[in-house]
């Protein structure tokens, strides 16, 4: 595979963008190598959910769009970034029980820290901010069968 691979996706601030965002998301990493039918799939499907909710519900109408840009290093690093205009970072707010939000950066993390990855929020020269994950990228190798055997 190639030393560095981009894609990227600007979408408008709609609740319709955030399953078009996972979709193209997921179609591009299948397209790297990635089954589409694996754990750490479904747990890039809840991660691109919960960053681009958070890019539609809390940018209070300030940020028209939002762009998903992924980046694979080497074989070895996946990094996929959301990036809005509006110049507020995300805070974690306190969550009572019955709140039916609020808790999308403590999902995000946790995801995110339990598959050996980094949570980062950085500000753009434009005045927004983008959060961004970092995963380790393992795609599995497909079987190769033993010498002397045949596949079925």
């Amino acid at each position: 595979m190639a030393d560095h691979l981009e894609a990227s996706v600007t979408l408008s601030s709609v609740p319709a963008s955030v399953s078009a965002a996972r979709a193209y998301v997921l179609t591009t990493l299948v397209e790297w190598g990635l089954a589409a039918d694996t754990d750490i799939a479904d747990t890039i499907r809840l991660i691109v959910s919960e960053l681009t909710t958070n890019a539609v519900q809390h940018t209070f109408g300030q940020s028209p769009t939002f762009t998903v840009d992924i980046e694979l290093d080497r074989d070895e690093h996946l990094r996929i970034g959301v990036t809005d205009s509006h110049p507020r970072f995300p805070k974690r707010l306190p969550a009572a029980v019955q709140q039916d939000n609020g808790r999308g950066m403590v999902i995000i993390r946790w995801l995110t820290a339990e598959c050996g990855g980094k949570l980062r929020v950085r500000p753009t020269r434009e005045g927004g901010k983008t959060v961004s994950i970092e995963l380790p990228w393992s795609v599995p190798a497909e079987s190769v069968p033993a010498a002397g055997q045949q596949e079925p």
